[in-house]
């Protein structure tokens, strides 16, 4: 028997507007399965950052459906959303959006101690993921002091250093060179194998999106192979 997909959206759909409103999604089907691999391409404003932050509950669908390991994450409230964001997802965006006045080490802290954890342990696994993605020489450097790449593996390393069941990855490489940026892309098509970490990506990038298990386009407010 076929396993039940760790994400399964239905009907998806987004509009903005009051007025002459905007239909972004549009009756979108999406199926994940665990540990697989995926990578959504398609022109600016076609939606894709917008069906990423729904899957990741940042955003809410005007219509449709998510399901997160068979439970509905839109029938959670804003605090289990939260702690379900918390938990389950790591999100990695085109802008690193570290914390400038905090080390990498300190950033990829972070998630552990909103989650409660002690300072100890959550260094421990701050400083262990870090070193996995080739920055241990780099734990006390601040943002500033960070090449791109290198602030980008941080925001990686922050992003799974809870081992969450899923990336969410929004360009991740948009803002690098594509040397760096094809580093940073193979980093998480690397963690998703060894980890077994569900990964969904947005990329311009179709060289890079061959890489992934599927290839999905986004056009007309609809997934298609």
């Amino acid at each position: 028997m076929k396993a039940a997909p760790l994400i399964q959206a239905t009907g998806l759909c987004k509009t903005y507007g009051d007025g002459a409103r905007i239909t972004v999604l549009n009756g979108l089907d999406l199926s994940v399965a665990a540990g697989e691999s995926v990578a959504v391409i398609g022109k600016s404003g076609v939606g894709k950052s917008t069906l990423l932050h729904i899957l990741g509950t940042l955003d809410q669908p005007t219509e449709g459906r998510v399901l997160f390991g068979g439970a509905d994450i839109f029938a959670l409230n804003d605090r289990e959303q939260a702690a379900f964001r918390n938990r389950e997802v790591g999100f990695i965006f085109q802008f690193h959006h570290l914390l400038p006045d905090f080390s990498a080490l300190e950033n990829v802290m972070m998630p552990a101690l909103i989650q409660g954890r002690g300072a100890a342990e959550a260094e421990e696994q701050a400083r262990g993921v870090l070193e996995r993605v080739g920055l241990g020489e780099r734990l006390t450097h601040k943002p500033g002091e960070l090449s791109g790449g290198e602030q980008q593996r941080v925001a990686v390393a922050r992003a799974v250093a809870q081992a969450p069941r899923v990336i969410l990855a929004d360009e991740p490489t948009g803002n690098l060179d594509p040397g760096t940026g094809g580093e940073v892309h193979a980093l998480l098509l690397e963690l998703n194998r060894t980890q077994g970490m569900t990964l969904v990506v947005v990329t311009h990038n179709e060289e890079l999106a061959r890489l992934a298990d599927r290839r999905l386009r986004l056009s007309d407010g609809k997934l298609h192979e």
